[in-house]
């Protein structure tokens, strides 16, 4: 009979080597800079209620930064709960200040201006994002994240 500690001992030494052998790689490089996605432009000289984009492709662990710029036309609030919790935040850069914080609710746009919002996806997912009050006006779209 095998005592207890020589079966865990050689146990230990088997999973460890199993361990050693196995690569883990991350897609994203944070070491890089941001990848920039298409501005979101919202409001446009056809309707007020345009958006330049209703789809976003991004990958985990991969830095971007996202503009997102208002025509002024109405008042617009970009939000995407969801989303929002499964980033993590690095900054958002508006009128020319920077803003740290640990996440966001909403970009609200009273007048024409733009917001930049630099973040790293944490969490695989299809994640809507909307103008609060104007989905039923088509301003709506999503951000795919794999």
């Amino acid at each position: 009979m095998k005592s207890p500690i020589r079966t865990l001992t050689l146990a230990l030494t088997l999973a460890s080597a199993a361990l050693s052998t196995t690569t883990v790689q991350a897609e994203g490089d944070l070491t890089t800079r941001p990848e920039r996605l298409p501005d979101l432009v919202l409001g446009s000289e056809v309707t007020d209620y345009a958006m330049s984009q209703t789809r976003y492709e991004m990958e985990t662990g991969k830095a971007y930064r996202l503009k997102v710029v208002s025509s002024g036309l109405k008042e617009y609030a970009m939000q995407s709960p969801e989303f929002f919790t499964s980033i993590f935040l690095r900054k958002v850069e508006a009128g020319g200040m920077e803003i740290k914080a640990i996440t966001l609710t909403e970009l609200e746009f009273e007048q024409e201006g733009e917001a930049e919002i630099f973040f790293v996806p944490i969490k695989p997912g299809e994640y809507e994002f909307y103008m609060e009050g104007l989905e039923h006006k088509g301003m709506e779209g999503v951000f795919s994240v794999r």
